[in-house]
């Protein structure tokens, strides 16, 4: 038999079984299931809270109910500030409702200009960048100033923008233990002497509280020939005699080159930016893909932005009354027998640290139907094994107000079973 005859009696063969279709959602099962099973317990799903009214920085309807707001940024209270809500009614007459377009291309217009100098004149500096968001400040200054060959060397509880900033960039990362300075100096000396190095640093840390050690650990990174840069978001407003942040407060303004901030905090409304000293700073816009490849802020956002920074620079009576409260609030809840993030209060944000998930979820759940919304935080934002409540305040809160908070800890503690 021919070669060719043989071919054509063999038997037909069946195509190779097509590979299973991979579901790429699986990969959230986990997750998906561990919220399901928090939302059969029959609370309220954590994180699908709904303001369906808010009255005031420091008041809002939730459920149907008037509840007292513990667990938002607004520091400074300007969300309803009357001259930051016109300023953005205003703009939004002259200029519409968008940009269309890129800081790059068509989309800078008067209030980007205004807001970038408003914020020179606050932190007396000679450059401002404004980015869409905080979360995009750090992900663009990290990643653009830090590149191939380079170091950036980050507290382990740094926030997730700082984290994501390393990952979007080509530096190789080193990262110290929380606020412990020998470990940053020991880090530091481990690396080439020749070698880029940016050592980024947060004020205030979000989910304790607790703030960094900043004129001793800035102190260290200059010593070792290494940049630095301070993301001053939750303090920004409020700490400082000019309410530059902790950084002004420790006194090492004139060593901390790059400073990172938000709008969406102190500030009352949405963007974030960094602002240096640094004369070749403005290379930075030429360089960096999450400012160059993204849409600009609104002309509203932006002018109310730049009303309330204004603003903020006179904002001493509001300072005080904010430290107050957090003084107030935190002693108040010491003394009750609550376990806390920090044993002094360091900032305006408090936390309450309880066993475990369950317990967490009971007492967030008997505050918010007793009237009080807080955040409720577990890791991965939190650190490992931590679960709390974190209460951010206001300079709007008044008096009555957080003694009517203490009284509502103190229900809900005990009928959790938190408190004896």
């Amino acid at each position: 038999m021919t070669e060719a005859a043989a071919t054509q009696h063999q038997l037909p063969v069946d195509p190779p079984a097509a590979a299973p279709e991979r579901d790429l959602m699986s990969k959230f099962d986990a997750l998906i299931a561990e919220r399901q099973a928090l939302i059969d317990t029959g609370v309220t799903d954590p994180f699908a809270i709904v303001m369906e009214q808010v009255k005031s920085p420091t008041e809002a309807v939730i459920a149907g109910r008037d509840t007292i707001l513990l667990g938002t940024y607004n520091y400074m209270g300007m969300t309803f500030d009357p001259d930051v809500i016109q300023a953005g009614k205003d703009a939004l007459d002259q200029f519409g409702s968008g940009t269309n377009g890129s800081r790059m291309l068509n989309g800078t217009f008067r209030d980007h200009m205004e807001v970038e100098q408003a914020l020179r004149d606050f932190y007396g500096v000679s450059g401002a960048i404004v980015f869409s968001t905080g979360y995009m400040a750090n992900l663009g200054m990290i990643s653009t100033l830090a590149g191939k060959g380079d170091y950036v060397i980050l507290d382990a509880d740094s926030h997730a923008s700082i984290y994501d900033g390393c990952k979007q960039g080509y530096a190789e990362v080193v990262r110290f233990r929380h606020n412990d300075i020998a470990d940053l100096d020991k880090r530091l000396g481990r690396l080439p002497k020749d070698a880029g190095k940016l050592v980024v640093l947060e004020g205030v840390y979000s989910m304790l509280g607790d703030v960094a050690p900043l004129k001793e650990m800035v102190a260290v990174a200059k010593k070792h020939g290494a940049m630095v840069l301070s993301d001053e978001a939750h303090s920004m407003g409020f700490y400082g005699p000019n309410g530059r942040g902790v950084y002004e407060a420790q006194g090492c303004e004139g060593d901390v080159d790059f400073i990172v901030g938000t709008f969406s905090k102190s500030v009352g409304t949405v963007g974030g930016f960094c602002v240096s000293n640094h004369p070749k700073f403005e290379a930075i816009r030429l360089a960096c893909r999450p400012y160059i490849f993204t849409a600009s802020l609104p002309p509203s956002v932006v002018a109310t932005a730049a009303v309330s920074i204004r603003k903020l620079q006179h904002a001493h009576e509001k300072r005080a009354r904010l430290w107050e409260s957090a003084r107030t609030l935190h002693a108040g809840l010491k003394e009750m027998g609550f376990r806390l993030g920090t044993e002094t209060p360091d900032s305006a944000i408090l936390a309450v640290i309880l066993e475990d998930q369950t317990q967490a979820v009971a007492m967030w759940q008997a505050l918010l139907d007793g009237g009080l919304y807080v955040n409720m935080a577990r890791p991965p934002a939190t650190p490992a094994g931590t679960y709390l409540l974190r209460c951010s305040l206001c300079a709007e809160h008044t008096p009555e107000q957080i003694q009517k908070v203490l009284g509502m800890f103190e229900a809900a503690g005990r009928a959790v079973g938190v408190l004896a």
